[in-house]
C-alpha cells in the first residue's frame, strides 16, 4: 500500500528565515522514516515541503497518479489555504493533518537570548504548527475534503499510536476494495444446473 506525506509551508520564509527549510524536511524525513520503520509494508511516498500554489497542484497529481489510499499533511509551519487545498482534491482520499511539533514548547530562555527579531521568528515558525491547524480544518470542511488531525509531538506514543491505526485502517480498506468473495450455493433456489 501506499500513503503520501507532504509538508507545507511558505516559499517566502526560506530566504528570510535561515536553516527553517532544512529543519522542517529534516523532521519530515523523521516521520517518513518512523512510518517505514513501524509499517514496512508500507510505501511513502515523501513529497517534501509544499510551498507555493503550483507546487500544490503538482503534489496533488502526483499522489492521485501513486493511487495513494491515505495521505498524511505534516504542519511544518505556517502556510496559506492555496498550498494545502490542492492536494486535497487532486488526490481525493483521507487526510491525516500531522500537527505534530518538534518538542512540547519552544525555550523560551534561548529565544529571549537571541536578541535578533529574525531569528527569533525563524524559531517561532519551527513551531508554529497549531497555528495553521484551524485554517487547514476550515478550508477542508468548506472543500468537503475528509480529513482527520493527529497532535502532538514527533516523539509522542499517543499521536504514533494514532497515526498507526489510520495506517491499519487504510489497509484494510485496500484490501477489502480488492478482495473478491464469492456466493456458495445455488443463483436460484431449485436452480441445480449451475454451479457456485
Amino acid at each position: 500500500m501506499r500513503i503520501g506525506l507532504y509538508g507545507i509551508g511558505l516559499d517566502t520564509y526560506w530566504g528570510q528565515f535561515e536553516g527553517l527549510f532544512d529543519r522542517l524536511q529534516g523532521w519530515q524525513q523523521y516521520i517518513a522514516d518512523r512510518i517505514e520503520k513501524r509499517h514496512p509494508d508500507v510505501e511513502v511516498i515523501n513529497t517534501g515541503i509544499v510551498d507555493n500554489p503550483v507546487k500544490a497542484q503538482e503534489v496533488g497529481s502526483l499522489l492521485a497518479r501513486s493511487e495513494v489510499e491515505l495521505i498524511l499533511l505534516y504542519v511544518s509551519t505556517y502556510a496559506l489555504s492555496s498550498t494545502v487545498l490542492p492536494v486535497g482534491q487532486k488526490a481525493k482520499v483521507q487526510v491525516i493533518v500531522l500537527n505534530l511539533q518538534a518538542s512540547n514548547a519552544i525555550d523560551y530562555e534561548v529565544l529571549n537570548q537571541m536578541g535578533d527579531r529574525g531569528r527569533m521568528t525563524g524559531e517561532w515558525l519551527a513551531y508554529c504548527q497549531a497555528c495553521s491547524a484551524p485554517e487547514i480544518a476550515c478550508v477542508f470542511n468548506r472543500a468537503g475534503i475528509p480529513y482527520h488531525l493527529v497532535t502532538g509531538t514527533l516523539d509522542d506514543p499517543e499521536a504514533w499510536t494514532e497515526i498507526s491505526e489510520w495506517i491499519r485502517a487504510a489497509q484494510v480498506a485496500e484490501s477489502l476494495r480488492k478482495t473478491r468473495i464469492g456466493a456458495v450455493g445455488h443463483y436460484y433456489c431449485g436452480m441445480l444446473d449451475v454451479y457456485s
